[in-house]
């Protein structure tokens, strides 16, 4: 439905990358070593697969398989909220929500990636403790952030599972992540190592917390910013100058804080898949509220566990879906600080009031009341 859907053949974003990194491994080349690739390694689970159809139509299969990510997510969250115990009307309001998010989003839902890594940390929470760390280890291979999630998981295995249990999980963690990263790393180390140092290399981007403050400060007159257009490795419009350099380490130090913040909220309260769907949706909010890179395509990461929660969460959450999706058009006013660079401030801002109020509810969520006819654990009646 989004333009850009699955029935058009605009090619928005990053598929025609995609495409190219597809066409030189059918031919033989070898990601890393015989062509940069900014991705990680798990990212060829779904760049490979459509160029099966021929070059012709990796647009369309591409499209349809990122559909069928979107379905699958849509599935799972049902079956979340039936295991959370949602009334039928959280039922369906979740879930539809889920599905008219590609609408509120416009065309990067189906012309990313990203709906790839964000069905694979959903699964982890489903399938939670027994096959999560699996699912993250795969995850985190194909976009790094799933990282993020493993404090409170392993957290949870550790008090309810024991110290052996926990560190069994981080293993299974490593080793399923290992199996798709090692033979990348043995075969280009250089490459694959010049690829994560590209993406945690990137300064402050225009699309950023900080970034789009200092475009409004800009247009407000308080501030003269510098727009950069770097095409080394990784195309990206950043600030230049001393201040949005100590705001890039500003923001990584956010980022940081923020996901020890929703780990030490979780490990100070009770365990349960709730509050570890809560630890994990306030870790997610956190990463991308203080990002140096926020690309509209990362809520995807997010929605699946915000419709999850409740009202409050969907409304912010779904009008930062929308402001992504004004200026997706407007690329050009954006970068240049024009009049669009409000909305992406406020769309950024509400990702920012989002991890908040994640937050002030993990600690209201700390000590549940007890029922009358329920019995402390660990107290006999």
């Amino acid at each position: 439905m989004p333009d850009g859907g699955l029935f058009r053949a605009a090619r928005f974003r990053d598929v025609h990358l995609y495409q190219g990194f597809a066409h030189s491994v059918f031919d033989g080349a070898v990601p890393y070593r015989d062509f940069f690739m900014e991705y990680p390694p798990g990212a060829l689970a779904v760049f490979l697969p459509p160029e099966l159809f021929g070059s012709a139509h990796y647009n369309a299969a591409f499209k349809i398989l990122m559909a069928l990510c979107g379905a699958a997510t849509i599935a799972l969250v049902a079956l979340l909220l039936v295991r959370l115990g949602a009334n039928r009307a959280r039922l369906y309001t979740g879930l539809g929500l889920l599905a008219l998010s590609p609408l509120a989003l416009g065309p990067i839902s189906l012309n990313t990636y990203d709906a790839w890594p964000a069905l694979l940390t959903l699964a982890a929470l489903l399938a939670f403790p027994l096959g999560s760390f699996a699912l993250l280890g795969l995850a985190f291979a194909a976009k790094v952030y799933p990282l993020v999630l493993l404090p409170p998981a392993l957290t949870y295995v550790w008090r309810t599972q024991g110290r052996r249990a926990a560190a069994r999980a981080g293993a299974v963690f490593v080793g399923v992540a290992a199996a798709v990263v090692v033979p990348f790393l043995i075969l280009a180390p250089h490459g694959l190592i010049e690829s994560f140092r590209a993406q945690a290399g990137r300064s402050l981007q225009v699309e950023s917390l900080g970034g789009s403050l200092l475009g409004v400060a800009d247009r407000a007159g308080l501030y003269t910013a510098t727009v950069v257009h770097r095409t080394h490795h990784t195309i990206s419009y950043d600030l230049a100058g001393s201040l949005p350099h100590a705001l890039a380490v500003a923001s990584t130090v956010g980022q940081v804080l923020s996901v020890l913040l929703a780990w030490w909220l979780y490990a100070r309260g009770r365990d349960g898949v709730d509050r570890v769907l809560l630890a994990f949706a306030a870790a997610l909010a956190g990463f991308l509220a203080f990002t140096r890179f926020f690309s509209p395509q990362y809520l995807v990461w997010l929605v699946p566990f915000v419709v999850l929660l409740g009202p409050l969460e969907w409304v912010l959450t779904g009008v930062a879906l929308v402001l992504a999706q004004v200026w997706f058009f407007h690329y050009t006013d954006v970068f240049s600080l024009g009049g669009y660079i409000w909305l992406v401030a406020l769309r950024d801002l509400l990702v920012l009031a989002l991890f908040v109020v994640l937050c002030r509810r993990a600690i209201e969520d700390e000590h549940p009341v007890l029922l009358e006819h329920e019995a402390p654990v660990g107290v006999t009646p």
